[in-house]
């Protein structure tokens, strides 16, 4: 398998010159890279008892879906489901690197009201990993991605649902709606961004350039043990929950040695946030209600939670100019997202981090998603 010894190194968003498009990069479980013969397959658990909006406890059944003959594709799908719900199925879409563990707490939360179902894109977690042959985003465009989205609603016999994505899958929701829109009810953008081409407005302001600021690299001490992958991602992540710990497990592969490795292979890797930063979304199909959620950082642990405190005094500067050029960026950006939806339905969670704030901030996220009326 072609896949890098770096451990999860991908898991916080990269910030790619920081104000290019925010993207959930790593995380995820204790698994075999690819795999699967192709065939669906489940098994079911009880995970708790939600509100009185159902009755009995809330049931996750693991599947895998077959999408592709050519390539053998299947992803991995966590189907949460509560007898005597009424609410409209929700299917969400994790970040780029994430995978469907990452919904393992807002997931069985919405399934008090509605069927909810979160899906591995190929390339992540348990789903197949084919190899880009023929160009550099082979098997990884935003249209491919479509069609196994497409695939597993068809599989699942879901008709309408609402679609939600985190980050990256903003690109999947657009070109969905666009593509599919008599298959959608309403759309959920988890703090996503306008339009991945493009870099965010500056003001005319020069980043601050300090090493200090940098998301920090693995080293092979971090990779030697999946305890060890564990306490790096801890260290550099805003708060650990057990929901990123399972996404983070989803996401490696452990070796003989008990040495872990991403078990995304590089070329795919490379292939899917290419493919992704390429695509341009046309947001005038859009007719179904949306939702637009936005996480603000507020302080140097929102923006930066690998900072080591005392910070010396050009560090300390550095980083207030960051957080105040990222802040207005990522508002300006909102905006845009907002008035290209014509919504006047958005949540915008100050003091929060990209990669969390649906998960520290869930009751509010839960709320949002709940007072929506969806089509």
């Amino acid at each position: 398998m072609n896949s890098s010894p770096v451990p999860p190194n991908r898991f916080q968003p990269q910030r790619r010159g920081l104000l290019r498009a925010l993207a959930l990069t790593g995380a995820a479980g204790l698994a075999a890279c690819g795999g699967g013969s192709g065939a669906r397959a489940g098994s079911a658990a009880a995970t708790g008892t939600g509100s009185a909006s159902g009755t009995g406890p809330v049931r996750v059944i693991d599947l895998r879906v077959k999408v592709s003959a050519s390539p053998q594709v299947s992803l991995q799908v966590r189907d949460w489901q509560r007898a005597g719900t009424t609410g409209p199925t929700i299917v969400l879409l994790a970040g780029l690197g994430g995978n469907a563990r990452c919904f393992d707490s807002l997931a069985p939360a919405l399934a008090a009201r509605s069927r909810v179902v979160a899906i591995s894109r190929r390339g992540y977690g348990l789903s197949d990993k084919p190899l880009p042959v023929k160009s550099a985003t082979q098997h990884y465009e935003v249209e491919t991605l479509g069609s196994d989205l497409k695939a597993v609603l068809d599989d699942l016999g879901l008709l309408r649902v609402v679609l939600g994505g985190h980050s990256i899958a903003g690109n999947e929701l657009t070109h969905f709606a666009g593509r599919h829109p008599e298959r959608l009810r309403g759309l959920i953008y988890l703090d996503t961004t306008f339009d991945y081409t493009k870099d965010g407005e500056r003001g005319g302001e020069e980043l601050p350039m300090n090493s200090r600021l940098d998301e920090p690299r693995a080293t092979a001490a971090d990779h030697c043990s999946l305890q060890a992958a564990i306490a790096f991602n801890r260290r550099k992540t805003k708060n650990w929950w057990p929901v990123l710990e399972a996404n983070l497990r989803d996401a490696v592969e452990v070796g003989t040695d008990g040495s872990v490795r991403m078990n995304t292979p590089d070329d795919v890797e490379t292939a899917m946030d290419t493919a992704a930063h390429n695509f341009s979304p046309d947001y005038k199909a859009v007719r179904v209600p949306s939702l637009v959620v936005t996480a603000l950082p507020a302080d140097n642990r929102d923006l930066f939670p690998w900072l080591e405190q005392p910070l010396d005094a050009r560090t300390e500067k550095d980083a207030a100019d960051m957080l105040r050029i990222f802040r207005r960026a990522r508002i300006a950006d909102s905006n845009r997202l907002v008035e290209a939806l014509d919504t006047p339905n958005r949540l915008t969670l100050d003091n929060s981090n990209h990669t969390d704030f649906f998960m520290e901030r869930e009751a509010e996220v839960l709320r949002a998603i709940q007072f929506m009326t969806w089509a």
